[in-house]
């Protein structure tokens, strides 16, 4: 049955669901990657589609907006009642190293947060680690060297606010090694913890913390087509 927010009927999702930001990305990635993709859910305009990979994998993808409240529903909606066993978000992100340059894909391993998302957990003060799937990162590393992309694998930030009081607030994460940040990825790991599923979080390096480069709206296009594309590749091995 649908649920509050996805409209789709029993069945009508895939095992594996790709999960970007943008509702129009979700449309782009089953326009231009996926064959025969149907529409699932337009719910409040997030879509969802499903299809077959050009391998003959069936594959979703959904849009989850931005930050982890959002996504956070549809994950648990999609793992809960939709059978649905295993979410990669592919994003962008901004970096806080230098050997993390523009273009690059991050793999987030390992997510930390400035949330409290794992309060209702109630861990009696301890802080919940929340990591990735190992099969999927594997196969994400795999998949993204055959395109021959320069990967990195570690820690990433899930952000609450994307402007921050602090201009200089990331560097206390820098200096723990910390790659970059985004605003989902610590929400959906905790999410597939609980229910027993699987997560990865693909994101590309859009902008820098150390400078002022930034991907030019032609770059941001071929090196987001990567990052889809070790997605589906992974899709296909699952």
């Amino acid at each position: 049955m649908p649920t509050p927010h996805i409209s789709a009927q029993p069945g009508d999702f895939a095992k594996l669901v790709l999960m970007p930001g943008d509702p129009l990305r979700a449309k782009f990635i089953a326009d231009n990657f996926l064959v025969d993709a149907k529409l699932v859910t337009s719910v409040r305009n997030v879509f969802g589609y499903t299809g077959k990979t050009k391998n003959g994998t069936l594959v979703s993808v959904m849009a989850s907006g931005m930050g982890m409240p959002s996504l956070g529903i549809y994950a648990n909606e999609l793992f809960s009642q939709y059978g649905v066993e295993a979410i990669i978000r592919i994003g962008t992100c901004g970096t806080y190293q230098k050997e993390c340059a523009v273009g690059d894909i991050i793999l987030a391993q390992g997510s930390c947060t400035d949330s409290n998302w794992m309060g209702e957990y109630d861990l009696h003060g301890g802080v919940y680690s929340a990591i990735a799937d190992f099969s999927l990162l594997l196969s994400a590393y795999d998949e993204g060297k055959k395109l021959g992309k320069k990967i990195h694998v570690g820690n990433v930030l899930a952000a609450d606010h994307f402007y921050c009081k602090s201009p200089d607030e990331w560097k206390k994460w820098a200096e723990l090694g910390v790659l970059g940040v985004e605003m989902e990825s610590y929400a959906l790991y905790c999410i597939a913890a609980k229910y027993h599923k699987k997560a990865l979080t693909i994101l590309t390096v859009s902008d820098s913390f150390l400078g002022s480069e930034a991907m030019t709206s032609e770059e941001r296009q071929k090196n987001l087509l990567d990052m889809i594309e070790t997605a589906i590749g992974v899709a296909d091995r699952f």
